[in-house]
């Protein structure tokens, strides 16, 4: 009896997952972990927040640090919630994305792309409220720039190759 594994046919439903997927799984479980600290402390499940910047605090006690911001409305979660859950919904479109029933599916690759393209931007216009409305820098928002960024950069991999296979 042969232990040797098998490859998987070229093309076909028993290809490899990409890897791409998997390191976007990854940096999700990641971004889950750290978009869940913040949620914690926003919510007061924690008494101080670890930051090595002394920022982290000044951030979170912000109007901004909520959506839609406090200034507009009363009622909007905290951004790190938001942020939890566009991780977590990132993290189930990568392992979805694994599968081979949807591997190569033009769709989930577009959703990816698309849902962590928003997080870039939304990213960005946080990253931009700190420096100049907020004039302060959480380690942790940082973090979860790079984080979101890295994912997207990831998902266009994924959409270069469901576009070189469709002719």
């Amino acid at each position: 009896m042969s232990t040797a594994v098998e490859p998987a046919p070229v093309g076909g439903a028993e290809a490899a997952p990409p890897v791409s997927r998997m390191a976007i799984a990854v940096l999700s479980l990641v971004g889950i972990f750290v978009a869940g600290y913040l949620t914690l402390y926003k919510l007061g499940y924690l008494g101080i927040i670890q930051c090595s910047t002394g920022g982290c605090e000044t951030v979170q006690a912000s109007a901004w640090s909520y959506f839609p911001p406090r200034t507009v409305a009363q009622w909007g979660p905290p951004v790190a919630l938001w942020g939890l859950g566009a991780y977590a919904t990132l993290l189930l479109l990568a392992l979805a994305g694994l599968q081979p029933r949807w591997s190569a599916s033009r769709p989930l690759a577009r959703a990816l792309a698309g849902f962590s393209a928003f997080g870039v931007v939304f990213s960005g216009w946080l990253t931009y409220l700190e420096a100049t409305v907020i004039h302060a820098w959480c380690q942790w928002c940082v973090v979860s720039a790079v984080l979101i960024t890295l994912i997207f950069l990831l998902s266009l991999d994924g959409l270069r190759e469901r576009s070189s296979s469709v002719s």
